[in-house]
Formats: structure tokens, sequence, C-alpha cells
């Protein structure tokens, strides 16, 4: 029985200084695991994409492939790029894992080597699971999250350990009929993702991660991403209908396109 077939998916933008350790991490072992990296950049501003593809063709044991969009699209919108290659690739999985090296893929392996991801619609990377550590944290970020995620569980009826972080496993099944296109392409994206899989009830689980901030710069305004939250909370409860209708809705007419910049496979296109 062949094995299931995983594409990791890592966006960036302006991680110049951070995107070579994140490739780093992946070794010989962990790279004959995985598919392909398909690395996403959003209009970097400094050299990041140069120093991701040196990065990537120093990967000799898996398929790499490196494109840019071809607008800004936002992090939203490079999931969707992604979701789009990994459904149109016909891979199983797809990883996502931000090019900050705030998280690492180290953290989700013990769950893909056992198999236990397969059990899932997806497994989502939590901040603030029981065994997650946090690295450079604020303890007034930490408590803030604690009592918004609490506040999301309520409401959803579902324990929601974090409301998005940057490592997660999603089954390419679970993301066919390509609902993402629907939801917003800034950094609630993955806020729309968590309250959609209660919506419909989809299997999903939360694991711990090591999480560190060190010279990362954050596109996240902690107090305005908060209350962009709990306004997006307060519309589950109260109106769910409206925040999943999917008609007229403007993100999903954008063509999410991108370019090659790099591909360790001759002659290969999206």
């Amino acid at each position: 029985m062949l094995k299931p077939s995983i594409l990791v998916f890592i966006p960036m933008y302006n991680c110049e200084k951070q995107i070579s350790r994140v490739l780093a991490k992946f070794d010989t072992e962990t790279q004959k695991i995985l598919a392909e990296i398909l690395v996403v950049d959003n209009g970097s501003k400094d050299n990041g994409l140069q120093v991701a593809k040196d990065s990537l063709a120093k990967l000799s044991d898996i398929k790499t492939t490196l494109v840019q969009n071809s607008d800004n699209y936002s992090l939203g919108g490079s999931h969707k790029v992604a979701f789009n290659y990994a459904i149109e690739k016909g891979y199983d999985y797809v990883v996502v894992l931000h090019g900050d090296d705030q998280g690492s893929i180290q953290d989700l392996l013990p769950y893909i080597q056992s198999g236990e991801y397969q059990n899932f619609d997806s497994m989502l990377g939590a901040r603030f699971a029981l065994g997650s550590k946090l690295i450079g944290y604020s303890w007034f970020r930490t408590f803030g999250n604690y009592a918004l995620n609490l506040l999301c569980s309520i409401a959803a009826g579902y324990w929601i350990s974090d409301m998005g972080s940057g490592l997660n496993i999603y089954k390419t099944s679970y993301l066919k009929n390509k609902f993402y296109l629907f939801f917003q392409n800034d950094l609630t994206f993955n806020v729309f993702m968590v309250f959609y899989g209660c919506h419909v009830k989809s299997k999903f689980k939360f694991f711990p991660l090591t999480w560190s901030e060190d010279d990362q710069i954050s596109n996240a305004k902690i107090f305005k991403q908060a209350l962009r939250i709990l306004g997006l909370l307060f519309e589950y409860i109260f109106s769910r209908k409206q925040l999943f209708s999917f008609e007229a809705n403007q993100f999903s007419t954008i063509n999410y396109s991108c370019k090659v910049q790099f591909s360790s496979e001759a002659n290969h296109a999206i």
C-alpha cells in the first residue's frame, strides 16, 4: 500500500533572515517522508526570494518549488494558492509551515511517522495546548490568548487551543470543494478555517508545539487582531449563515495565480 503523499507549503513575506533556517530543518530523513516543498512568496521586498531559492537548491532528496504570487494576496491568499496546488497535483495532505521560523516541522513529524494524522481532517498546531513551549512570548499575550480561546471554545462547542498558528496539516479531500476560497485573505484566514471546521463538524485535533519569537517581524497588530476575532466570534454565534455565505463573495472571484521562480524539476510548471 502506497503511503499518502504530503505537500509542505511554506508561505513567506520578507523572511530573508529566517527562511534558510526553516528549510535547513528538513534533513535527509525528513525529506524522504514528504513528497514536495512548495514555498509561496507574497512579493517580498527583501532578499528572501533569492535566499529561499539558494536554500531549496540544497535539498536533494525531495521535490522543491518556489513560486511568487502575481499580486499581494496576503497570508490567506497564499494559503489559497497552495491549497489549489495541492488539489490540482493530487496530493493527499498539505502541511502549512510559516516561513518565519517561529514553528518547526519537527513538532509535526511524530504524528506523521505514527500515522495518527490520517485519522483527522486536520491537525492544528496549538501554542496554548498542554505541552507547548513558548519562547519570547509575553505573559500578557499568553493570558489574552487563553481568554480568547476559552470564549471561542464556549461558543463553538469544541475545545479550541489556538485560533491560528503557523503549523497545521490538512487532508486534501477535506479541502477539495474549495470552501476556503470564500474566506478573508488577511490574518483572520485561519480563524475562518477553525470556525468552519467547527461549523461542519469536521474531525480535527490540536497538538502541542514549540513556538519562539526572536528576530521575526509580526504583521499582527495585537489589539486589532483580537477585536477582529471577537467580531467573527459574534458573527459565528448570531449570524453563522451570513458568516459562511458563499454567494457573491469577492474573494472567490480572484485568480490566485503565481509564477515559478525555482523548481528542482526541469520544465516544471503550475
